[in-house]
């Protein structure tokens, strides 16, 4: 289902138009000046730049109990403020953005969404979806000319042996916000474990993130424990935590529950009063409602002001593969794709995030180098990479694949 157009960002008037208005507003000249006018907003020509927005939302599995309803903008709504965002700009460039919304049922067909978008004319899309559909599109060959930005998958594979030259992850990898949450663990000396993984395949990917993390900054897995309870959690948590968590002694449970189907329920009920972090509890993210440093503050105010709600992770992810499309166009002074294509992907790209740190590309795998943030409920905690982590090239490196470990063999390994 096409996404009807955006007030303000599709809606387009020709410059024609522009300066007939302009031309009745004003007050009397001779019909020479008139003339002159006309002609002069004539060739004041503005160069295009169309960004597709191709979104597909998996149902959430029917064992959640009281999921949080999303928002039914989550996503689009941050891709939305990016193409106000690049207007801002745009417009002292003569450069127009425009957004083209897909939405894609769980079921639905997004190769022929994606054929769609193409034939709008766009050459960047954003794709909001699960890591099995970016890995489908990518290899398309309606996409080779494509620059697809991944802005929620956050599968290594895609990272890894399933990378593709023609896709840009923005959002961060299971190895990062691992490795982010691994690194200030480790910064706090709660070395020991407890690691608790649900039942679905996410889960044990998070989860396999999470034993990577422990291995490489020297924290220890004293017990781990996979959730196969049955029962409503919701109902029986009180009885149920207390006699689950009791295992050798540890300094934090990290768990792995991607979906929210019972990792909310621990804190506070483990046998041991330990802190939870992981999925939930103590959680490594891209953004966060309370996030006000680095200009953060002034983001969330706009975003607030527009979508009428705060700013979620995905939000900001969606904002954030816009907004690389938007800031090439004004670094580079172009409009061309091939030309804004290739310096997205050159060691020459950076951009704020509001973050704290310019993100740029790793080259080896298409990964948006970026900080994490690190958020309880109500409160942002910290910001990884942490102090004393050291890299060669840069912290940032420190999270996530490294180019020495990475498995992707479509992209090469160029020197940055």
């Amino acid at each position: 289902m096409t996404k009807p157009c955006l007030p303000g960002l599709l809606h387009s008037v020709s410059l024609a138009a522009v300066g007939a208005i302009l031309l009745a507003g004003a007050p009397s000249t001779t019909p020479a000046a008139a003339q002159t006018a006309t002609q002069s907003v004539a060739t004041q020509s503005v160069d295009e730049i169309r960004i597709g927005f191709l979104s597909q939302t998996p149902e959430p599995p029917f064992s959640v109990a009281n999921p949080d309803e999303p928002a039914a903008d989550d996503g689009l709504a941050g891709a939305a403020l990016a193409i106000a965002d690049n207007n801002t700009t745009g417009k002292f460039l003569k450069q127009s953005f425009v957004l083209d919304s897909v939405e894609v049922p769980p079921d639905g067909d997004a190769a022929a969404a994606l054929r769609e978008l193409i034939g709008r004319g766009d050459r960047f899309v954003v794709v909001d979806a699960p890591g099995t559909t970016v890995e489908a599109l990518s290899k398309l060959p309606d996409s080779r000319n494509l620059l697809l930005l991944n802005a929620t998958a956050p599968d290594d594979a895609l990272r890894g042996g399933a990378c593709a030259p023609n896709l840009v992850h923005v959002a961060p990898s299971r190895a990062m916000l691992a490795d982010a949450l691994g690194q200030y663990l480790v910064k706090k000396r709660w070395p020991r474990w407890f690691l608790v993984t649900g039942r679905r395949p996410e889960d044990k990917l998070y989860a396999d993130a999470i034993r990577r993390a422990a291995k490489r900054f020297g924290a220890q897995i004293v017990a781990e424990k996979e959730w196969t309870a049955e029962s409503d959690v919701n109902r029986t948590a009180e009885s149920e935590i207390p006699v689950f968590t009791q295992t050798k002694a540890y300094d934090v449970l990290v768990v792995a529950d991607e979906v929210g189907e019972f990792g909310d329920y621990l804190s506070y009920r483990t046998a041991d009063p330990r802190p939870v972090a992981g999925t939930q509890g103590l959680v490594p993210t891209v953004w966060h409602r309370t996030h006000e440093q680095w200009g953060a503050a002034q983001l969330q105010s706009r975003f607030k002001a527009s979508a009428k709600r705060p700013m979620t992770a995905r939000d900001h992810n969606d904002w954030t593969a816009a907004r690389v499309v938007g800031e090439a166009a004004a670094r580079a002074r172009t409009a061309d794709p091939d030309r804004l294509i290739a310096f997205i992907q050159s060691p020459d790209f950076t951009m704020s995030a509001f973050r704290g740190a310019p993100l740029s590309l790793r080259p080896w795998d298409g990964q948006l180098r970026q900080p994490v943030l690190l958020a309880a409920d109500r409160s942002l905690v910290s910001v990884s990479p942490q102090e004393g982590f050291l890299h060669p090239r840069t912290e940032l490196d420190s999270l996530g694949y490294d180019q020495p470990e990475t498995l992707c063999k479509t992209r090469g390994k160029p020197t940055p």
